[in-house]
């Protein structure tokens, strides 16, 4: 049995109306000057018949002095050399199968550089050009993102340096000189080296992490997690360490709803936290651990997560500094680091589908909180 259309008399068949062309702006109701980059359209003569409103920020043009006048003498593009990309490239004039041009960078009158892409409209394939479709975009955000490469390079190589240099003397030294030292002495140099081969692992871990978080490729391996647990860890070893056991107050709200995260990574937000609040901050540091509400649904069940609130003595963050907390290179102080740690924090909370937060402590000091959602993985859902 086949189905088909029916062809018996009366039958009728909805017929949709044409959708817009892609292009067609006016079809869409899109006013070319809501548009973000700029837009420039050349007819079948050359000549522009729009010029939008980015396009005249962009290019430091009018956009009545630039429609009706020809494509090359509005806008007048050079390539990085020096060359006319009108010229070079011949919308009109050149080959009949070519559709456009890719973006690159070109200059503008003056040396500002521009990202520009070009489109090439026939009626059919191979024939005459109707329209040119310009695209324009500033090329700022992309400076603004090499700026930032460039600083977390230039950090990052800072850093490693000494560390480096700390491992390369040591054993050098030893090498040269193993019979001349005493083994407590041998023993401090070795530990040393180990120390500062830890410093940069730690170091690389924090660049791949950045890495990781910038193109959306953080995993989050969700566990069961006991947090409580989790937190008295970190505790025990700065008391280890030489931290006095009361500087310490740790506050769980039982009964606590079942946490799967990434214990790894959990465990990397604590350390940067508990870090941050015993270098920069002083008095005692509270950790606070209650469940709360869902931080993305608010209509969920109370239960629906877990938060923890790391809490210190200490002078606090200014309020000027308080959006600034969770970006690249923030130091809240000189006492070291790379300005990495709370960039990571927020990426590895985002991952996990949680919130992180910055405020005053009651105390006067800096309060971090993060929330995350308790769901499961999805395999036991």
């Amino acid at each position: 049995m086949s189905v088909g259309t029916s062809s018996a008399p009366g039958a009728q068949r909805a017929v949709r109306p044409p959708a817009p062309r892609p292009g067609d702006l006016a079809e869409l109701g899109i006013d070319p000057d809501q548009l973000p980059d700029g837009l420039v359209v050349a007819d079948e003569d050359g000549r522009v018949i729009c010029f939008n409103a980015a396009a005249a920020r962009i290019t430091a043009v009018p956009a009545e002095r630039a429609l009706g006048r020809r494509l090359e003498t509005a806008l007048p593009l050079e390539d990085l050399e020096g060359r006319r990309w009108w010229q070079l490239t011949d919308p009109y004039g050149g080959l009949a199968i070519r559709v456009g041009q890719p973006e690159r960078n070109l200059l503008l009158p003056g040396g500002r550089e521009v990202l520009v892409s070009a489109r090439y409209v026939r009626t059919r394939p191979t024939g005459p050009v109707r329209r040119v479709v310009v695209t324009l975009r500033d090329t700022e955000a992309r400076r603004r993102t090499e700026r930032s490469h460039a600083e977390l390079i230039a950090t990052v190589a800072h850093e490693l340096r000494s560390p480096l240099t700390s491992v390369k003397g040591f054993t050098a030294t030893l090498l040269a000189k193993w019979e001349r030292f005493t083994d407590d002495q041998k023993r401090l140099m070795l530990e040393t080296v180990d120390a500062d081969a830890d410093r940069v692992t730690r170091l690389i871990a924090e660049l791949l992490d950045i890495s990781r978080i910038d193109s959306g490729r953080l995993e989050v391996r969700r566990q069961p997690v006991d947090i409580g647990a989790a937190v008295g860890r970190h505790i025990q070893a700065y008391v280890a360490a030489g931290q006095r056991a009361d500087r310490f107050l740790l506050r769980v709200q039982h009964p606590l709803p079942d946490l799967w995260a990434d214990p790894d990574k959990i465990d990397q937000v604590l350390s940067n936290l508990l870090e941050n609040a015993v270098r920069h901050g002083e008095g005692t540091v509270t950790i606070d651990i209650t469940p709360s509400a869902s931080p993305r649904e608010r209509e969920n069940a109370e239960n629906a997560a877990t938060s923890v609130t790391v809490s210190d003595e200490g002078p606090g963050i200014p309020e000027e500094s308080m959006n600034r907390v969770f970006t690249r290179f923030w130091r809240g102080s000189k006492r070291g680091g790379t300005g990495l740690g709370l960039y990571i924090v927020k990426g590895i909370v985002e991952a996990h589908g949680g919130t992180i937060t910055v405020g005053r402590a009651p105390g006067g000091g800096a309060q971090f909180r993060f929330t995350l959602p308790v769901a499961a993985p999805a395999y036991l859902t």
